[in-house]
C-alpha cells in the first residue's frame, strides 16, 4: 500500500484504493504492476476500529511522499516475504503464544469474518479482488459456531413469523400434553 492509497480519515467511512501491486521479481528487486485481474482494481472499506492504528503507523513508519510504501522493512525498503517472516512474523507469533500460521492466513481469516458478518459471495469477491467465484470460495470456511448461529437465526425468524415466543410449546406439544391428562 502506498501513502496515496491509504485512508486519510479515521472516520467510519475510511477507504483504500487498490490500482497496482508490488511484486518481488525473480533474481531480485521489486516492480509495480497492475493487479492480477481487472477485479483487482478496487476500493476497499477499512474497518473503523483499525483506522487510528493505521494512521499512527503511517506517521511513524511509512516511507515519505505520496508514493511512499506504508509497510516497509526497518531500513525503509519493500518487505521481502522471506525476511519479513523470519525476522518479524515468526518471532511475533512466538511472543504472542500463537501457533505457526502463514501471514497469508490473515487474508482467509479476514474474509471469513466478513462472510460471518453477512457478506455475500459477490461482496467478498469485490473485497478480495477476485473475478471468479472459484477463487473467492477458496477463502471461505464453515464452522460449527457459524452453523449454530444460522440455526439460531432461523429459529428466531420462524418464531417471529409464527407470532409466538421460542419458549411457548408448539401445538403438537400441547396436544400431546392434553392426551396424557385425559
Amino acid at each position: 500500500m502506498r501513502r496515496c492509497a491509504a485512508p486519510t480519515s479515521t472516520s467510519r467511512r475510511a477507504r483504500s484504493g487498490i490500482s497496482r501491486q508490488l511484486s518481488e521479481q525473480r533474481g531480485g528487486g521489486f516492480a509495480f504492476g497492475p493487479p492480477k485481474s481487472d477485479a483487482g482494481h478496487r476500493t476497499v472499506a477499512i474497518p473503523s476500529v483499525i483506522t487510528p492504528d493505521l494512521a499512527s503507523h503511517i506517521v511513524t513508519f511509512a516511507a515519505p511522499g505520496d508514493d511512499g510504501l506504508v509497510f516497509t522493512s526497518s531500513a525503509g525498503r519493500p518487505l521481502r516475504r522471506s525476511n519479513f517472516c523470519r525476522r518479524n512474523w515468526h518471532p511475533a507469533l512466538r511472543a504472542a503464544g500463537l501457533p505457526a500460521i502463514h501471514f497469508h492466513d490473515l487474508r482467509h481469516t479476514g474474509n471469513q469474518f466478513a462472510a460471518d458478518e453477512g457478506a455475500n459471495l459477490r461482496e467478498l469477491m469485490d473485497r478480495m479482488g477476485h473475478s471468479t467465484t472459484q477463487a473467492a470460495m477458496a477463502y471461505l470456511h464453515g464452522s460449527d459456531e457459524r452453523q449454530q448461529a444460522i440455526a439460531d437465526a432461523l429459529s428466531s425468524r420462524a418464531a417471529a413469523e409464527l407470532g409466538r415466543s421460542e419458549t411457548r410449546p408448539s401445538g403438537t406439544q400441547r396436544a400431546r400434553r392434553r392426551g396424557r391428562t385425559s
